[in-house]
């Protein structure tokens, strides 16, 4: 033990602070207390200190820090009673100080040589706060614990750092105080605080100059000692350093480095150097060529060597299928003839290499690279230090593959659309090599065209039958009642306000209930609304403005051509919520209807809103390069589309009575045999077809909708029907045979129509089946939905 006195701040005056008054009756008055519950053997030891205390009269009242020298036996005594029996001293960092810290006057020998050995400049903490504010902040801690029962407001602890000259790592040391010896008197009467405004004291940072105000420190004394002790955080601090880089949300370059600076302070170890490799993917695919990512000495040496990829992608998802620690303490001869990325790490200056698995959720996220360039022995020590900052590595892992899959999606979404899952395994490579493109050209990236080839349409339309005739009539309706409700209101001023204008404006309206009586379109509402904008509106503003008491009857009026709730708007409003029904029955049967069809064999599906509902389907060998494609998944699909309408139909017809404003449905399909090519216009974001040929097929499937059968002027879509266009008949057998099908299961009637069309704008020589929706009651349609499944009318191809 030591007695030789450390003069902690030797330039600055920290008892001038407060008084402060070095004595052990602290001390006496902590025994005497334990005495009086302790019933163990404890008890002699204690009664054994305090004897010997009270005879040294000196402990018993004010000493200096130097006299202390001369009670050596007692301050080991102390020391005993205050520390662990079996604690070493030469090891325990441990010393005895004045109240506020400021002179120590006895310290284990270890405590001792550290003081001498570490400069205290090299000190550090998160702010610069001198040692001055720092003891003012300990003196008020107490200050506020003992009087105010104020607790854990500041910390009374204090990190040094120390730089091992030899592996140049930093160690870290927290300096804690033991404040239980230490009482505090005030004179005269304790002030009150305010809490709340000490607070927001707190949090401005301002907290010291406060308290400095309410709290004169020349009426406080501090009287018994203080105990120090200090701790190795090295462990606890790089682990943290790990957790702030975390936190910080930077899990690229800047990230990896520190958290490497973190693991080599872990290690203990200067010549141990640590690479970081999560697992990025792309297509579940590995890829080790973004270096945003990734630190790996592995990848690197790989680079540098011109190494093969396919090769090290093959070491990889070996490694992956039996992840375990690898340990190669020094890389011989012998195991480099056996394994080629032990020779490119050699040619790189590694002499021992280790790869350590990170788990994130118990699922392997990449790997801990361990090397030198000095032969290391990768101990059970070594591991113990680390595997606390294994989790969050992990962690750190993960992060990096959520953001490098955001950095794709972010693309995809900017160069491309929302894709399904069929469709998005080729986006998802057209993407990685624009990311590529752009890391080795310093050129203008250009986004590779996305194409599929050899694809079997076909085309679906739900419509909503005389949908514009529809809108005419609603709004129609809902001009002649607003019409009607300006005439009223017009009339009703007449009994605040005597002018002819009145007159004018009602003849007005009156003419144009005649305007709007056999048509109204939407240039008919345009030329009202010039008309009401006019005159209508800045009439009514003028006499509420001047006529007070005919206010309510102008608000009335405006009240009644809210769009929102008006009844002059009641119709279109009835007419958009029966045309939303339908759409949004339709599409949500489609939408699951689509996911069972993704089953059998991945196709593209789109779907548009129109009036009512269309959608594409796309299906070949290209969607799914690994599955195998048959004709009979094209049959299958086309079996489905054909059901699906039926479905559709009764779904549709089902909801008249719910809707607001009834509405029938339409049901076409478009028979298209020949295999076509399509891309996906970055431009657009959309797929269209490919081909001077194939474009045929896009001008005939957006101008069926409208064509009348030949000789007639009856339009093909009809309204309880599914039509079916085509251009041969060798496309018609195949459906002919599903109607049979649909008819003998009781979907459709049995009224078949083989029907030749008229000519359309560069489109001759059409020909349609059309065959009528058989329905079923109410309820029978639930008992009709099961047993469609269990019949299961698409055929099961998996």
């Amino acid at each position: 033990m030591n007695t030789n006195v450390i003069k902690i701040h030797k330039n600055e005056c920290i008892n001038c602070q407060v008084k402060s008054n070095l004595s052990f009756r602290p001390l006496v008055t902590y025994l005497k207390n334990r005495l009086k519950t302790e019933k163990t053997v404890k008890s002699e030891f204690y009664r054994f200190l305090l004897e010997k205390i009270e005879k040294e009269d000196a402990l018993l009242g004010n000493i200096s820090a130097q006299e202390l020298s001369k009670h050596t036996e007692t301050l080991e005594l102390i020391f005993t009673i205050l520390t662990p029996l079996m604690a070493n001293e030469n090891e325990m960092f441990w010393a005895l100080s004045t109240p506020v810290p400021d002179e120590i006057f006895f310290s284990t020998n270890a405590f001792y040589q550290f003081f001498k050995d570490h400069d205290p400049a090299k000190k550090v903490s998160k702010d610069t706060e001198s040692s001055e504010k720092k003891h003012l902040k300990f003196i008020y801690n107490l200050i506020l614990t003992r009087f105010y029962n104020f607790t854990s407001v500041l910390k009374n602890e204090i990190i040094y750092a120390h730089v091992n000259a030899d592996s140049n790592l930093t160690s870290y040391y927290n300096i804690q105080n033991d404040t239980q010896f230490i009482d505090i008197q005030h004179k005269g009467e304790l002030p009150e605080l305010n809490f709340e405004e000490l607070a927001k004291h707190f949090q401005e940072g301002t907290e010291i100059e406060y308290l400095s105000e309410q709290l004169s420190l020349n009426k406080f004394t501090f009287e018994g000692f203080s105990v120090i002790s200090i701790t190795d955080v090295t462990l606890q601090h790089a682990i943290e350093g790990i957790r702030n880089a975390l936190v910080d949300h930077n899990y690229q370059s800047d990230a990896y480095n520190h958290v490497i600076q973190a693991l080599k302070t872990l290690s203990g170890n200067g010549d141990i150097e640590f690479g970081l490799m999560p697992f990025l993917t792309v297509n579940n695919k590995l890829v080790f060529d973004d270096k945003e990512f990734s630190q790996s000495m592995l990848i690197n040496s790989a680079k540098e060597s011109k190494m093969e990829e396919e090769v090290f992608y093959s070491l990889v998802d070996k490694y992956k299928e039996d992840p375990r620690p690898i340990f190669v303490p020094s890389i011989k001869e012998d195991q480099m003839s056996k394994d080629p990325f032990l020779r490119v790490l050699k040619q790189a200056g590694v002499c021992s290499y280790s790869v350590l698995p990170v788990y994130y959720n118990s699922q392997l996220a990449g790997v801990l690279e361990v090397y030198s360039s000095k032969e290391v022995q990768f101990d059970d020590k070594l591991l113990s230090r680390l595997r606390p900052a294994m989790p969050l590595i992990g962690q750190l892992f993960q992060y990096s593959i959520e953001e490098f899959n955001a950095k794709m999606d972010a693309v995809l979404m900017d160069k491309f659309t929302a894709l399904q899952p069929s469709v998005q395994w080729k986006f998802n490579e057209a993407v990685w090599d624009f990311l590529k493109q752009g890391k080795e050209s310093k050129k203008l990236k250009q986004m590779e065209t996305v194409t599929f080839k050899g694809m079997y349409p076909l085309f679906g339309a739900v419509d909503i039958r005389n949908s514009t005739n529809e809108r005419n009539e609603a709004l129609k309706e809902d001009m002649h009642v607003h019409l009607l409700n300006i005439i009223k209101t017009l009339k009703s001023l007449r009994k605040f306000v005597f002018l002819e204008l009145i007159d004018k404006l009602i003849f007005n309206c009156n003419d144009w209930i005649v305007r709007i009586s056999n048509v109204a379109s939407s240039n008919e509402e345009m030329l009202l609304n010039e008309f009401l904008a006019a005159e209508v509106y800045p009439f009514f503003s003028v006499i509420k403005l001047n006529h007070p008491e005919a206010g309510e009857i102008v608000d009335d009026y405006f009240a009644e051509i809210l769009p929102e709730t008006g009844l002059a708007y009641e119709n279109r409003r009835k007419l958009e919520v029966s045309m939303q029904m339908i759409n949004m029955e339709v599409s949500q049967y489609l939408e699951t209807a689509q996911q069972n069809l993704q089953s059998s064999y991945p196709c593209y599906f789109a779907k548009f809103r129109t009036d009512g509902v269309e959608y594409d389907i796309y299906i070949g060998q290209e969607i799914a390069p690994n599955k195998p494609f048959d004709l009979l998944y094209l049959k299958n699909i086309r079996l489905w589309q054909l059901t699906s309408m039926v479905e559709i139909a009764r779904l549709s017809k089902g909801l008249i009575g719910e809707m607001p404003r009834p509405l029938e449905t339409t049901q076409l399909l478009f028979i298209h045999s020949n295999a076509i090519d399509i891309s996906f216009r970055n431009d657009e974001r959309r797929f269209d077809v490919e081909g001077a040929y194939n474009i045929r097929y896009e001008v005939v499937k957006k101008r069926i909708d409208k064509v009348l059968i030949k000789g007639t002027s009856e339009r093909l879509t009809q309204p309880n029907k599914i039509a079916m266009v085509y251009f041969n008949a060798d496309e018609a057998k195949e459906y002919v045979e599903y109607i049979k099908y649909l008819q003998d299961q009781g979907y459709l009637n049995d009224d078949l129509e083989k029907l030749d069309l008229e000519e359309l704008q560069g489109v001759s020589g059409l020909k349609a089946l059309r065959v009528g929706v058989k329905y079923v009651s109410k309820t029978k349609r639930k008992d009709t939905a099961a047993e469609a499944k269990s019949k299961d009318l698409s055929l099961n191809l998996n």
